[in-house]
């Protein structure tokens, strides 16, 4: 009776685990490199791991695919994306294509509030680069860009910027080396400098060159052998 009762309690525990943390600690296994290019993702083994039912990984699954960290095939499965050498040159050619105007906007536009909230980001930021905590710089860099992009005021380009980081991070966490995150120390200081002295055009350079330096050190042929114990990967 005693152990029956532990299980009833214990039960509604883990199934409190939500889509969007399951979603988070994929994504972060990803990043981190746990989970390289192509390993099939088995919900039998993902409901284990994380003690929910299928319903709930069914639906990690679809909000992972939305982001393109996922591919979903009929009849297959469930695998991490594997985008190619080209596909992350074409991100790095629409992010060129997008944010250095992103950036003189920003510039142009920013507020006193704004200025402030783009300095706290980047000591976060800079505080997570020191600590070698690679997944928070990944997360942080990505972040700043988006910030940017909120600063500029113009909700198309946010959202593109939005994916576009996403899609990066991914590309980062495939191609990098494990102490490479998206950006040097220094950039976001240095454009975060133009600002005062409202330099767009200064802003929008350093952003070109910014984004050009990303993706010259990424390894766009290297591919890791992908791993099969789901469950020792993500079991706590």
């Amino acid at each position: 009776m005693g152990m029956d009762t532990g299980a009833a309690l214990e039960e509604p525990r883990t199934e409190e685990l939500a889509e969007d943390e399951i979603v988070d600690r994929i994504f972060e296994a990803v990043i981190d490199q746990r989970l390289p290019p192509g390993t099939k993702l088995s919900e039998a083994s993902l409901c284990e791991a994380f003690g929910v039912g299928r319903m709930r990984i069914r639906q990690s699954l679809l909000l992972l695919a939305s982001r393109e960290v996922v591919e979903l095939l009929p009849n297959r499965g469930a695998f991490v994306a594997s985008p190619t050498a080209e596909q992350a040159r074409e991100v790095f050619e629409a992010r060129l294509m997008i944010e250095p105007n992103v950036a003189r906007l920003a510039v142009e536009r920013a507020t006193d509030a704004d200025w402030a909230r783009l300095e706290e980001h980047l000591r976060l930021e800079n505080e997570a680069h020191a600590e070698n905590r690679r997944r928070d710089a990944i997360r942080l860099s990505g972040q700043f860009h988006v910030l940017l992009a909120e600063v500029a005021g113009n909700a198309v380009a946010l959202r593109m910027v939005k994916e576009l980081v996403t899609r990066t991070s991914l590309i980062i966490g495939i191609f990098g080396s494990p102490g490479v995150s998206n950006c040097r120390d220094e950039d976001h200081g240095d454009i975060l400098g133009s600002f005062r002295d409202r330099d767009g055009d200064r802003a929008a350079a350093l952003m070109d060159d910014h984004l050009r330096h990303i993706q010259e050190h990424l390894d766009l042929g290297g591919r890791a052998e992908a791993p099969t114990d789901l469950v020792s990967i993500f079991r706590k």
